[in-house]
């Protein structure tokens, strides 16, 4: 059974698998492992599967963005410098989606997960590549 979606989204949100929380999904900072080391769920369950991972790592970036330009310019008012401020919206543009990329993965892995939820086929495999992996 899997768990509540607010905990798979939270667990996403951590770099965590969103089925069993397990950590240590990433073998770099962009590069994400296939499995979940601990119960072996295939992360890319289709082609083009983290399609959906980069509208979720735009969207925060969007954002971001938004959010900093508010915050920017209300605290430089009366006469807010724009070259200042789209010098770092830039950084922020360009830093956010850099720095959220691995949480955006396993976030949008919790959601199809929640939208779609493991075929039992798919449960056989995970369970497989755990024992294939622990001996």
């Amino acid at each position: 059974m899997d768990p509540r979606p607010t905990l798979m989204l939270l667990r996403g949100l951590c770099k965590r698998c969103p089925r069993c929380g397990g950590g240590k999904l990433f073998r770099g900072w962009l590069q994400m492992k296939p499995l979940c080391p601990r119960c072996g769920m295939c992360f890319e369950r289709e082609e083009g599967f983290f399609l959906g991972a980069f509208v979720v790592n735009f969207g925060v970036m969007l954002l971001s963005l938004a959010l900093f330009i508010v915050i920017g310019v209300a605290s430089t008012m009366p006469d807010p410098p724009p070259g200042k401020l789209a010098a770092a919206g830039m950084l922020v543009g360009v830093l956010v989606p850099i720095l959220f990329y691995p949480m955006s993965r396993t976030f949008w892995s919790a959601i199809d997960l929640i939208m779609k939820p493991l075929e039992p086929q798919e449960i056989e495999s995970a369970t497989t590549a755990v024992r294939r992996a622990g001996g």
